[in-house]
C-alpha cells in the first residue's frame, strides 16, 4: 500500500466503500473516507472503514469529525474524537484527517497535539479547518511544530482556483516542514493550472455522478432528510472515469 514516489499525488475524497474503490479503480493514490458529505464530511462507521480497508491496496485516511458546524468541540466531541481515531487505527487505516480550533480562530494547540500522539504510527492531516483560522501562517507554524504531517486548503477562498496565491505562499513558508495539499473544485480542466501556479505536490478532489435508484415502488412524498434535498432515489458516486480523466491530466 504505497503512494506513488516521485508523482503527484492524487487523494480522492469518498463517502462510501463503492466509492473508494471507484477512486482505486481510476488512479488515485488515496481515499480520504467520510460520511455525511453534505455537512462537509463527518467520521464514517467502524464498519465502512473495515470493509475499505478489505477492498483497497491505495492508502486509507479517515476524517475525524464528530459533526458538522464549527470546530470547536465540547469535551464530550473530543472523547468521541479520540475513540474514533483509536477505533481507525484498530481497522488499519493508513492516517486521519483531524481539524480542531479555539474560538479566537486559532488552532487548538493543545487538543491537537494530544490527537497527533494519539494517532501514531498514523499520519496525520490537518482538515479545511485550517481554512477559518485567522492567520494562517501563524496556523500553519503551529501545526508543523506539532508534527502534523499535511494540511488540506483552499487557500481560505471558496476554490483552489480563487485561494491560488495564498497557497504558493503557504508552499513556499512550509518549505520541508509540513505538505501543503489544495483543493476547492479541483478538475480535469484546472488542475495543471492549480499544481503550476501553487508549487503543491498533492491535490485533493472529488468526482460524483448521480445514480439514480433502482426502486420501483417510490413513495415521493416521504423523504428521511431536509425538504431541500429529497435525494431517496438517487445516490451519489465516484466516477471511476472522472477520477481516470484527472489522473491524466494531473500527470501531463
Amino acid at each position: 500500500m504505497t503512494e506513488g514516489k516521485g508523482k503527484l499525488v492524487l487523494e480522492i475524497c469518498v463517502d462510501s466503500v463503492e466509492s473508494a474503490f471507484a477512486a482505486q479503480k481510476g488512479g488515485a493514490d488515496r481515499v480520504e473516507l467520510c460520511d455525511n458529505l453534505v455537512e462537509g464530511g463527518t467520521t464514517p462507521s467502524a464498519g465502512a472503514i473495515a470493509v475499505a480497508r478489505e477492498m483497497l491496496d491505495i492508502k486509507l485516511h479517515v476524517i475525524i469529525r464528530p459533526r458538522g458546524g464549527d470546530f470547536l468541540y465540547s469535551a464530550t466531541e473530543f472523547d468521541v474524537m479520540k475513540r474514533d481515531i483509536k477505533t481507525a487505527k484498530e481497522l488499519g487505516a493508513d492516517g486521519v484527517v483531524i481539524g480542531i480550533l479555539l474560538a479566537d480562530g486559532t488552532i487548538d494547540r493543545e487538543r491537537t497535539s494530544e490527537l497527533v500522539e494519539l494517532s501514531r504510527p498514523m499520519t496525520v492531516t490537518f482538515h479545511r479547518a485550517f481554512d477559518m483560522t485567522r492567520d494562517p501562517f501563524e496556523a500553519l507554524d503551529t501545526l508543523a511544530d506539532l508534527g502534523v504531517d499535511r494540511i488540506l486548503t483552499s487557500g481560505q477562498e471558496a476554490t483552489a482556483d480563487k485561494g491560488a496565491d495564498l497557497i504558493r505562499q503557504l508552499v513556499e513558508r512550509a518549505a520541508d516542514r509540513i505538505t501543503i495539499m489544495a483543493c476547492g473544485e479541483i478538475r480535469e480542466a484546472n488542475v495543471r493550472s492549480i499544481v503550476e501556479g501553487t508549487g503543491v505536490h498533492e491535490i485533493h478532489s472529488t468526482g460524483f455522478v448521480t445514480k439514480e435508484s433502482e426502486m420501483q415502488f417510490r413513495n415521493e412524498p416521504v423523504y428521511m432528510g431536509g425538504a431541500d434535498d429529497p435525494a431517496e432515489y438517487s445516490i451519489k458516486l465516484t466516477s471511476t472515469e472522472k477520477i481516470a480523466a484527472l489522473r491524466r491530466a494531473l500527470d501531463q
